[in-house]
């Protein structure tokens, strides 16, 4: 059997990715991965997490590491958290952080010590015309390959999901009748690098915030806002804006984000002004041989906790021109625009603009 090196968390999820390989027969090599100085900021749970690594690899009898990449962090994924806040954008750095970290320079430094590598993604993978093509999970509700979209096909190379065909109460059954200290361990949630703290807070010591005032569709001045960096699309809570003479009492929601003059614009009642028709990408990542044609139909995602929306796409200039079937809300430039196949994840992009009529 080939040696596999598992990334492993300190979760239940790479625990039981690690003893179901043991037991099929693998060498297993658990490696930890460091992508956070705490002196930086945030709470980052890294010593805690490495505690349990330790624990878990004793249990299982396999040799553990711990890799520092705290530096390829901060220069591939938190820089361009920070630039994309400063330009009035809301961007998703996990996605990000799988590309460049996960199955960039770990998978690098895991196949030095291995013949191949696996996580505890909910995911599936398989191979298609001698190359690798991303499946989604059993675990719907857990399925992570909205957060795989951007990691190149030669990255899933040589790679390996252990948890794709179980869902998330069956592996912390495994984890429990084997005597794992993660299998109650909460699941993270969040960036790791901002941890407990108010987002707010943290984000305000890397970026300075410029207040501004509030107004609403009509141009009438309603409030004033901490910094436009605060606040996406479609957001009503924490806006700080009571009642106003005039207006129906619904909840006030976001609209507009204009950086040409600091202003943030907001709409009080159903929201019709956060629907569009279509999206561009700035990029779109192909995974795997996915004979596309120019101009197709699939299904499309366009944030995480989303159900798959019918649309058409055209792939132009390595970019993707996306037209809804039905009119979507809060499309939000710097997210992620997901395309499926079926089963099958075909890749995605970011969200560069939106478009209130239909683009094809």
């Amino acid at each position: 059997m080939s040696t596999v090196v598992v990334g492993m968390s300190g979760g239940v999820d790479s625990s039981v990715a690690a003893l179901l390989l043991k037991e099929r027969g693998y060498d297993v090599i658990g490696l930890f991965m460091h992508n956070w100085e705490e002196e930086e900021g945030g709470q980052c749970t890294a010593a805690e997490d490495w505690s349990d690594v330790r624990e878990v690899c004793g249990k299982l009898g396999i040799p553990h590491y711990s890799i520092n990449f705290s530096k390829e962090y901060g220069e591939r994924v938190f820089k361009y958290f920070l630039d994309e806040y400063a330009k009035g954008r809301t961007p998703n750095p996990d996605v990000l952080c799988n590309r460049e970290i996960k199955f960039g320079v770990f998978r690098d430094y895991a196949l030095k010590l291995g013949t191949q590598i696996a996580t505890g993604h909910y995911c599936d993978i398989t191979t298609i015309d001698g190359a690798p093509a991303l499946l989604k999970a059993k675990d719907q509700n857990k399925d992570q390959t909205y957060f795989l979209c951007d990691t190149r096909t030669e990255q899933l190379r040589n790679v390996m999901f252990p948890l794709g065909g179980l869902n998330k109460q069956e592996v912390r059954d495994i984890a429990e009748r084997h005597g794992l200290i993660t299998s109650k361990k909460k699941d993270s949630t969040g960036i790791c690098f901002i941890g407990e703290r108010k987002f707010r807070a943290f984000l305000s010591e890397y970026l300075p915030a410029k207040p501004g005032v509030i107004i609403d569709t009509n141009g009438r001045k309603i409030g004033e806002h901490g910094g436009l960096m605060y606040y996406t699309l479609g957001q009503r809570r924490g806006l700080g804006i009571g009642g106003v003479k005039g207006e129906a009492q619904e909840r006030w929601y976001v609209v507009e984000k204009r950086l040409s003059d600091n202003v943030l614009v907001v709409s009080c009642g159903e929201g019709e002004e956060l629907l569009t028709w279509g999206l561009k990408t700035e990029s779109f990542n192909i995974i795997g041989k996915a004979e596309l044609p120019t101009v197709f139909k699939c299904t499309a995602k366009f944030r995480y906790r989303q159900g798959e929306q019918g649309v058409t796409v055209k792939l132009e200039d390595g970019a993707a021109l996306i037209s809804f079937d039905e009119q979507q809300r809060a499309v939000t430039p710097g997210q992620y625009a997901v395309l499926y196949d079926g089963n099958r994840c075909l890749g995605g992009g970011v969200i560069k603009e939106t478009y209130i009529e239909k683009p094809l």
